[in-house]
């Protein structure tokens, strides 16, 4: 069994992680790009945890900025074995109200611009995402939200669009209308990346607005935002303390498989993949590339 190490990534407004001691910052440099920043790496607890801002310190990336790719690659350099997600986000159900936490259980991709797989010409893999979401990391993130009388939720299914702009009316009463629950614009591809990594992954998917479809709310501004940002930011911290100090020392084989996902994902021949693209994959793939 490999020793659990915890990642934590920062959305909106969650920019440093309260609570962890014996921090550092150590600068993990990957084949992929540059993360949004350097990790810092500490502990809550006896548990590890390494925690990156998603959008940087100071919020100077935009969803269709970051690098995704470099970010999952790091946290896997890092021996990360699963990532808490922490991501603000607009409802589309009267009965999520700004301020609550989903635990969504599914996503939606209508991103555009960004660099969806590690994989491709040279090295070919198909991951299963039928199941994108660790139900036994869910169910310590309810647990702890209830232990701390935080207002979470368990299940639904989060639409990302790619910003950065903010949704049209006609685009919120569709997607309201086709029964999603919450919206955001990072969750992918970072999901899709993390499977791929072997990394089991959970998003807490912090409610801020109502995005614009609700006739008794104004439309969403970032001035809105921030406002319940703030808040949610100290009932995070409260959430991924309390998760960390429950967390196993070893990690827990994931019930949908999202930490063995390359078993039977990879297509191409040995004697066919790209010697180049293999040492790229040599920390996301290595497991089952090199044997």
């Amino acid at each position: 069994m490999a020793r659990a190490v915890l990642g934590v990534i920062g959305g909106s407004g969650v920019y440093d992680l309260p609570g962890m001691e014996d921090v550092r910052e150590e600068p993990i440099a990957s084949p992929w790009g540059e993360p949004s920043a350097v990790p810092r790496i500490g502990r809550i607890g006896t548990t590890p945890i390494v925690f990156l801002p998603r959008h940087g310190r100071g919020h100077r990336l935009s969803p269709s900025d970051i690098d995704y790719r470099a970010n999952i690659d790091v946290m896997k350099r890092a021996g990360v074995t699963d990532i808490v997600s922490l991501s603000a986000c607009g409802s589309f159900k009267d009965e999520l109200p700004p301020g609550c936490f989903v635990l969504v259980d599914q996503f939606v991709d209508r991103t555009h611009r960004r660099e969806s797989s590690f994989f491709g010409a040279g090295c070919v893999a198909h991951v299963s995402m039928a199941h994108p979401v660790g139900p036994a990391l869910q169910q310590r993130l309810y647990d702890a939200g209830v232990a701390e009388g935080l207002d979470v939720r368990r299940g639904g299914t989060y639409v990302c669009m790619e910003g950065p702009q903010f949704s049209s009316l006609a685009e919120s009463l569709g997607y309201k209308a086709m029964g999603y629950d919450v919206i955001g614009m990072t969750n992918m591809p970072e999901a899709k990346l993390a499977r791929e990594a072997e990394i089991t992954y959970a998003t807490v998917a912090m409610v801020t607005d109502y995005d614009c479809w609700h006739p008794g709310h104004a439309a969403v501004d970032v001035a809105a935002v921030i406002a319940v940002v703030r808040a949610n930011a100290a009932n995070a911290a409260r959430l991924v303390a309390r998760v960390a100090r429950d967390f196993p020392e070893e990690h827990e084989p994931c019930p949908v498989g999202s930490d063995t996902a390359l078993e039977v994902a990879i297509m191409t021949a040995p004697e066919m993949r790209d010697p180049a693209l293999v040492a790229k994959l040599d920390a996301v793939a290595g497991r089952v590339l090199n044997r």
